[in-house]
């Protein structure tokens, strides 16, 4: 069963609310591809540096990924909500009103670039000026959040609410959570052992295609992916990576990494692109069909390669993205 519901389950109020918060993040896709991806490239070729250029094997499930950092990639975490996320939930995901997009806020802010926030209306995702807004924050320690407008009741507007957001829901606690929906356990982390214990925290990255106690951005996003379950509406979190040069986006449909890789063309000459790869859930990160408990197999795998693809460039309109096979050849 699914943690969040499908269209044909929505009243028609909310297949509407689905259906525009779909139409904002393809616009933010597009935007996030640019940013993360491309500028980042650009910022390499602007100091004359080559491009760290990810490679086949880093697409694979279970991949180690460089520990080297580049300082020149850009990095960023977002979490887009489709609905407005209850005050309850702040004990975990740290937004208040010390860490609201207001004018006040940010104008004290000494790490926040002041363009585009003239405008009151900037931080809106229908306002024309959103995305020198979301440029200038996206640099900002920790984590930017984007959720429904609860004051607009007559129409759904989503605005990028609060900055420098912290995500401190604890890695056993994701991992209890994510075990216990899979029945590898029925109450709590330890009730098998220590080992097991251990596994399903590994587990819990593997899910989410991260190595082990990834660096502090990927982390926080699978842990705040994973708490994001237990909210009405889906959600979607963006990472951005300097270590494995990727834009990871994480969402109902599951995991999909987006990295630039160079082609040759058959006059020789090469050509950078952006790959897609999206990811299945194997029968072990499923629940089981006759719902009851079950032993954890580590050397099993629970991420397989689902589609692979190489995306036209952001803004493009006529052309889809084109299947290939680039991984396993």
């Amino acid at each position: 069963m699914a943690f969040w519901q499908y269209r044909e389950e929505l009243s028609l109020a909310n297949k509407l609310r689905r259906s525009y918060y779909e139409l904002l993040r393809d616009d933010l896709d597009q935007f996030l591809i640019q940013y993360a991806l491309i500028d980042s490239y650009q910022n390499f070729i602007s100091r004359q540096l080559p491009y760290p250029f990810t490679e086949k094997r880093e697409l694979k499930p279970r991949a180690r990924i460089p520990d080297q950092e580049h300082d020149l990639h850009n990095t960023f975490l977002l979490i887009f909500a489709e609905d407005s996320i209850p005050s309850a939930y702040k004990k975990y995901i740290r937004f208040f009103d010390e860490n609201r997009t207001t004018k006040v806020n940010l104008m004290k802010s000494e790490s926040v670039s002041l363009m585009g926030l003239r405008d009151r209306q900037a931080r809106y995702l229908g306002s024309i000026h959103f995305r020198n807004f979301i440029r200038a924050l996206l640099p900002v320690d920790y984590a930017v959040l984007i959720q429904r407008d609860p004051a607009g009741k007559s129409r759904n507007r989503y605005y990028l609410s609060h900055y420098h957001v912290r995500i401190d829901w604890p890695i056993s606690e994701a991992a209890e959570d994510l075990a216990r929906s899979l029945r590898y356990i029925s109450k709590e982390l330890y009730e098998k052992g220590e080992k097991t214990a251990e596994d399903l925290q590994r587990k819990l990255f593997e899910y989410y295609n991260q190595p082990f106690m990834s660096g502090g951005r990927r982390t926080a996003a699978i842990v705040a992916a994973q708490y994001m379950r237990r909210m009405r509406g889906i959600t979607t979190v963006y990472v951005s990576s300097s270590a494995s040069r990727a834009l990871i986006r994480i969402c109902e449909r599951g995991v999909t990494k987006l990295v630039l890789m160079k082609f040759l063309k058959t006059e020789g000459r090469e050509r950078v692109c952006t790959v897609q790869a999206t990811y299945s859930l194997t029968s072990q990160a499923r629940p089981p069909e006759d719902g009851k408990l079950r032993d954890i197999k580590s050397d099993l795998n629970w991420l397989t390669v689902g589609e692979q693809h190489i995306l036209p460039k952001p803004g493009v309109w006529n052309y889809p993205p084109l299947p290939v096979n680039v991984i396993y050849t």
